[in-house]
């Protein structure tokens, strides 16, 4: 469930013009989770996003502050093109009795 499918990946691609929606690098790939698959974040066009490697790197691995800058941006940027985005839409919540 939080593995990107390649239908997934290929619409997101299409939805960030081909570019790291960060900085503009066209060497970038749909594959940065907003919410981290270790956090139950599910593989959908709402809580994927194409980043570049350094982007992609900076978002998962720095410093606080700097990490919430990039959170903040992508947030800013996935609820402008899903203007009702929320958190728990894009989680996998196992259900009691089920998967």
């Amino acid at each position: 469930m939080c593995d990107i499918p390649k239908s997934v990946k290929d619409k997101v691609w299409e939805r960030d013009n081909h570019r790291c929606i960060v900085c503009g690098c066209c060497f970038a790939n749909p594959e940065a989770h907003i919410i981290s698959r270790a956090k139950g974040g599910l593989g959908i066009e709402e809580n994927v996003v194409t980043l570049c490697r350094s982007c992609h790197q900076k978002l998962d691995q720095s410093p606080y502050g700097t990490r919430i800058q990039y959170i903040n941006y992508v947030l800013a940027y996935i609820k402008s093109k899903y203007p009702n985005w929320r958190k728990e839409d894009v989680i996998y919540v196992k259900r009691p009795g089920g998967d």
